[in-house]
C-alpha cells in the first residue's frame, strides 16, 4: 500500500484519498425518487419545454411564451438537485426545505390556477393531479429530512 505523504509547509497530501462514500450521496428512497423525479421532468422541461407541456395536458400553441415559463421550471429543478447533491449537513437540510416549498407553492399555484379558471379546459380536470403531485414532493422532501438523509 502507497504512503501518502505530505507537503511539510501546506500540511496537504500528494494523493486526494476521497473514496466514492465519502462523497454526497442520497441514501433514503425518498430522496431518490425526488431526485430522480427533479432532473428527469427538469431536464425534459428545459429541453423539449412543448413536449413536456402537451404531456401535462397544457396547449403550448395557444401561448408560445410558455415554452419560456416550462425552461425556468425545469432549470429550478435540476437546480434544486444539484444543491442537494452537491451538500451536506444543515446546508444539505436547506436544500431540501428549500425544494418542499418550491414543491408546494406549486401545488398552491396549480389549485389557485384551477379555481380562477386560469387553465384550460383538459389542464383544469387535471389539476387536482397537479396539486397531488406538489403535495407529493414536499412530502418525499420530508421523508428524506426525517430519514436524516444529509
Amino acid at each position: 500500500m502507497l504512503e501518502c505523504r505530505k507537503f511539510t509547509h501546506l500540511n496537504l497530501p500528494l494523493r486526494s484519498h476521497i473514496s466514492r462514500y465519502d462523497r454526497p450521496v442520497v441514501h433514503s428512497l425518498p430522496g431518490k425518487a425526488l431526485l430522480s423525479v427533479r432532473f428527469i421532468f427538469g431536464a425534459a422541461s428545459w429541453a423539449m419545454p412543448k413536449f413536456t407541456m402537451l404531456a401535462m395536458g397544457l396547449d403550448p400553441h395557444a401561448n408560445p411564451q410558455a415554452a419560456y415559463m416550462a425552461r425556468l421550471f425545469g432549470i429550478r429543478d435540476v437546480a434544486l438537485g444539484v444543491g442537494i447533491l452537491s451538500t451536506r449537513g444543515d446546508a444539505r437540510r436547506t436544500w431540501w426545505r428549500i425544494g418542499m416549498m418550491c414543491d408546494l407553492g406549486d401545488a398552491l399555484a396549480g389549485a389557485l390556477s384551477a379555481r380562477n379558471n386560469e387553465l384550460p379546459e383538459r389542464p383544469r380536470v387535471l389539476a387536482p393531479g397537479y396539486v397531488v403531485a406538489g403535495v407529493i414532493g414536499a412530502g418525499l422532501g420530508a421523508a428524506a429530512l426525517l430519514s436524516d438523509d444529509v
